[in-house]
């Protein structure tokens, strides 16, 4: 099933895409002893050791990549991210219901624009049921519902809950802050129509990884500072919260491990319009003043991740201001590890921590 994609080109994959999403959901079923021989020898980096499916996924990936992100065309840097997702994401997981809507967020604002979404139920029922409203990563300028659908998938089958994944709109074609616009307002609009779309009002979580995480924790620190009903629960699964500076965590893990250093460097330069935007705590939450009466969160990092350290910060400010946080880093796995539910049974049982998580949070 492919979405609008925010008018982006929906991925098709080839025979040998297929191929090689069987091989990794094969490799992904095996214990890490198997793999080893194919990862090679194991990474070890800041006393944390490479997860070994993660290990021979990169170099699948980087043989299939034709360079960096930063180095491709716009759209073939798209397509390459849809690819990888693809294959790293496993068998397919039916549910009840997953269905491609569009929330009508324009209204008589021409800066606004209606944009599409998946929805997704494990079961078929009239009655209220909780909802994690998702971003996908991507650094602000890639990604889609359809590179996270299997992340999406897992987290309801799991969750036992609705997911309602948001394609916002990408840069450069729109910049900072339209992403933060575009996922509050999905928020807000979920929010005030929750009977319309079946969801408990009372029981709505918003999540997202990297920039994904970033704009879950922004929407949570503006509807606190403009006094509304904010979301119950926040799912940050490697947030980029600080676009200001970099952390030791960037020298540590800046290249060989999906995410760069080099690639942060074009996300944010693509995504923002000026230094200015770098410290505004919309763009940069762990900017913030004020970090108290947050909703209660789960913050997940990767230990081989450019990002880990400042999403630990963002999890240690809350934390201080008196926030209900779990932080967990899983120290084997890279920046990705929610789109390798096909390919890493430690991926598999990060996100099953993160599900435990959020019911908790959520109640049910």
């Amino acid at each position: 099933m492919n979405s609008p994609m925010s008018g982006h080109r929906a991925f098709v994959p080839t025979l040998a895409d297929r191929l090689v999403k069987a091989a990794m959901t094969t490799a992904g079923r095996l214990p890490g002893g198997l793999i080893r021989a194919i990862a090679g020898s194991p990474r070890q980096v800041d006393g944390q050791t490479l997860d070994p499916h993660f290990q021979a996924g990169l170099r699948v990936i980087s043989l299939m990549a034709g360079g960096e992100y930063e180095d491709l065309a716009l759209e073939e840097a798209r397509e390459t991210v849809e690819r990888s997702a693809f294959t790293a994401s496993g068998g397919r997981i039916d549910l009840a219901v997953v269905k491609d809507i569009i929330l009508p967020l324009a209204g008589d604002d021409p800066a606004r624009a209606d944009l599409p979404a998946r929805l997704y139920a494990p079961v078929d029922t009239d009655e209220p049921q909780p909802v994690l409203i998702y971003f996908h990563g991507g650094g602000w300028t890639l990604g889609s519902v359809d590179s996270h659908d299997a992340t999406c998938r897992y987290l309801a089958r799991e969750g036992g809950l609705k997911v309602l994944s948001v394609d916002y709109r990408l840069a450069p074609e729109f910049q900072f802050p339209t992403a933060v616009e575009d996922t509050l307002a999905a928020f807000r609009y979920v929010r005030d129509n929750a009977a319309e779309l079946g969801v408990d009002a009372s029981r709505i979580a918003v999540g997202g990884d990297s920039a994904g995480g970033n704009l879950a924790a922004v929407v949570c620190q503006q509807t606190r500072d403009a006094g509304e009903t904010m979301p119950a629960f926040q799912l940050l699964f490697v947030p980029a919260t600080d676009m200001s500076t970099r952390t030791a965590s960037y020298e540590t893990f800046r290249e060989g491990f999906y995410l760069t250093k080099a690639t942060m460097d074009w996300y944010e330069k693509t995504y923002i319009r000026s230094d200015d935007d770098r410290t505004d705590p919309r763009a940069s939450p762990l900017l913030a003043r004020d970090f108290s009466r947050l909703p209660p969160a789960h913050v997940a990092t990767g230990g081989f991740d450019p990002l880990r350290d400042e999403g630990e910060a963002y999890a240690r400010r809350m934390s201080d201001a008196g926030v209900a946080v779990s932080l967990r880093r899983h120290a084997s796995l890279v920046h990705p590890f929610v789109n390798g539910v096909g390919a890493s049974p430690i991926a598999r049982e990060a996100l099953a921590q993160a599900v435990g998580a959020l019911r908790m949070g959520l109640a049910y």
